[in-house]
């Protein structure tokens, strides 16, 4: 994503402002607690959301531990300003407008003690998948903590009858190695350790896998 044109949070299907309905879909609430529990924010850590959307889990992430601090980066300035809107007077969470694979010009190099991203990865090209990750891994300090919620290897042929809805709004070929459960490799060879996929959520559009990482010390 070294161009300034992204995929938009809802593909080809709806603009930006139907976001939360169609995550509510889902089963938002599900995974996005089990992002928050993985996380395990602690006092002090500088938090980043990658591809935050309208910041529903910055905001989660910062109600489970408010003397942390998050910052939630997003290319999509209209998204942003709706994550504004949600909590205008919040401390400890800020907006920051922002490529994925550019997170060293956001916060700097080795600084972030906990990353997360979710439905991000699913909708890029191959190569952009791995420089997101590469970025990612670059702005953990190390020891630091990946935690990733997307779609996954779709286990079940229901599941890859629910993901072809997916599939129609961001397209196939970037959708696709994640359904053959690409990710867990993709993460490994960016050079994190200890890649575990903790969970799989069954939903209506395909299943979304949560998967840990560390960077090495």
């Amino acid at each position: 994503m070294t161009e300034t044109a992204f995929t938009p949070a809802l593909g080809r299907f709806l603009p930006s402002r139907f976001f939360d309905v169609v995550a509510a879909l889902v089963r938002e609430k599900v995974w996005r607690a089990m992002v928050v529990r993985s996380a395990a924010v602690r006092p002090g850590d500088l938090v980043m959301d990658v591809g935050c959307g309208t910041g529903t889990l910055a905001l989660m992430l910062h109600q489970a531990e408010p003397a942390a601090w998050v910052v939630g980066v997003d290319p999509d300035p209209e998204i942003l300003a709706r994550a504004q809107r949600k909590a205008p007077d919040s401390v400890g969470v800020e907006w920051r407008l922002g490529l994925g694979d550019e997170l060293v010009d956001v916060v700097g190099a080795g600084v972030v003690d906990v990353v997360v991203s979710s439905l991000v990865l699913h909708q890029c090209p191959l190569p952009v998948k791995r420089a997101i990750l590469a970025a990612m891994y670059d702005v953990l300090r190390p020891g630091g903590r990946l935690v990733i919620a997307d779609y996954g290897l779709q286990r079940t042929w229901a599941m890859r009858l629910g993901f072809r809805i997916v599939q129609l709004a961001d397209g196939k070929a970037d959708t696709q190695p994640n359904a053959d459960g690409i990710l867990p490799s993709l993460i490994a060879a960016a050079g994190f350790e200890d890649v575990c996929e903790v969970e799989v959520v069954p939903t209506v559009t395909g299943s979304i896998s949560l998967l840990t990482a560390y960077r090495p010390l």
